[in-house]
């Protein structure tokens, strides 16, 4: 955390209008709204964070977040339509219909005990609610890029970090000691990769350093916040380069340690190609704003400990279907002590697993049930994204297409090779029946 010498250590450097990009034409109406509202009511108010930042590189921000000096129970006051949330960090809502404005008070790192703070004894967290001013704020934030302040009364960017510098060169840098920051939060390690990953910048060399050894500190997160940044760091755009970021700082096997474990283990390479081309076809849906569900993402993330999980069990002689079944059950339950993967996007997972072991079978009932199965269209997306890590998949995504147009035509153009056994799988054929021959009533 910031101490009071980084406070006393911090320098304002106004940017003018005429020297940075930001205009008024990209913020929200509702946040310039709040924001006037705010200096009529003779309180400071900055539109903060990652809008400023977000404006400074030419993109358009999602959310707009103001910084201000008014207590939540003044906002409220000035606000008929505003909601107070959080414990941890006690927040202002602001609501126009869809669009919610954030408003926060300036934060201070020193409690003076008039303030509401308490902190792990690892260091981490728990509650912080000690209010202070725009400076103390400053240093208290993450990253210096996040640490910048727009202000409506003379359009200014107003830097106490560095952050505007930061941003010209593209560099992610944590303000602080970058070991207590982590410790501080440990899921800050998540959003420097990520927000690294957005914006195509680097993470400082001095942020970055302690990341490898400081990555087992995820275990103390909540398992539903890494859910939460799990579906920010893969479904907003940047997929890929998320991925390759924590494989970089060392973050994966503390996020998905199975997965990853299977990866380094797997000589071909096969099953990493697999999920960067499944990453990088996401990346793709999500800039034409087509949907991505979180169960297909879940399936393609933890794919790589299904398969290790699956061998393992085959290797000790379980039979096919219940190794199957039992290896979708084993990965789910190991990742649900990190990640939080709710149970309405874990089972759609296992069934994009389990039909995989369907599409090897030609027989007619069989192509028709699976055809029916609500879940077919994405396990054959998924077959398909297998196909690009091993050509043995090809025959099969050949079939299925075709079959999703004319069944008969596909069955008779690939006909099955053998009937299987009874009893050979949860996809497997039924014996053919010999038929009895009558006996003549001759010679009875």
């Amino acid at each position: 955390m910031p101490t009071q010498n980084d406070t006393a250590l911090t320098r304002l450097r106004s940017i003018p209008r005429d020297q940075h990009s930001i205009s008024r034409k990209g913020i929200s109406p509702n946040a310039l709204r709040v924001l006037y509202r705010l200096r009529e009511g003779g309180h400071e108010a900055y539109l903060v964070g990652g809008a400023v930042r977000d404006l400074l590189v030419g993109l358009q921000p999602k959310d707009f977040d103001v910084a201000t000096d008014a207590t939540p129970e003044q906002i409220k006051a000035l606000f008929r339509n505003c909601r107070l949330i959080g414990r941890r960090f006690r927040l202002a809502h602001v609501v126009f219909g869809r669009e919610i404005i954030e408003v926060a008070t300036f934060r201070a790192n020193i409690d003076d005990g008039s303030g509401d703070r308490e902190t792990h004894a690892g260091g981490r967290l728990l509650r912080d609610n000690v209010y202070g001013t725009i400076e103390d704020d400053a240093v208290r934030r993450d990253f210096t890029a996040n640490a910048l302040y727009y202000a409506i009364e003379d359009f200014s960017v107003r830097d106490y970090t560095g952050g505007f510098e930061d941003v010209q060169n593209r560099v992610m840098k944590l303000i602080g000691d970058p070991e207590l920051r982590y410790r501080e939060d440990p899921v800050r390690m998540l959003r420097a990769v990520r927000l690294a990953a957005k914006l195509g910048f680097s993470i400082d060399p001095e942020s970055a350093a302690p990341l490898p050894h400081l990555a087992s500190l995820l275990s103390e997160a909540a398992p539903a916040r890494l859910f939460e940044e799990c579906l920010k760091l893969f479904l907003s755009g940047n997929a890929e380069a998320s991925f390759l970021g924590l494989e970089q700082h060392g973050l994966l096997p503390a996020l998905l340690p199975e997965s990853a474990a299977a990866m380094a283990a797997n000589r071909s390479g096969a099953l990493r190609r697999m999920l960067l081309e499944g990453l990088r076809n996401t990346d793709a849906r999500v800039a034409a704003e087509e949907p991505v569900s979180p169960a297909f993402l879940f399936a393609l993330l933890l794919w790589p400990a299904y398969c290790r999980a699956l061998m393992a069990l085959q290797a000790e002689g379980v039979h096919a279907a219940e190794a199957q079944r039992r290896a979708a059950d084993r990965v789910t339950v190991h990742q649900l002590t990190t990640v939080a993967l709710p149970r309405r996007f874990s089972l759609p997972m296992q069934e994009i697993w389990l039909l995989q072991s369907r599409f090897p079978l030609r027989q007619r009932k069989r192509v028709v049930r699976t055809l029916s199965h609500p879940r077919f269209r994405a396990a054959f997306d998924f077959l398909v994204l297998r196909q690009s890590a091993s050509d043995d998949h090809a025959e099969d995504v050949a079939f299925w297409r075709e079959a999703q147009q004319d069944p008969d035509h596909a069955i008779a153009a690939h006909p099955p090779e053998a009937e299987v056994e009874a009893g050979e799988g949860e996809g497997a054929a039924p014996r053919k029946r010999r038929r009895r021959r009558r006996r003549s009533t001759a010679t009875e």
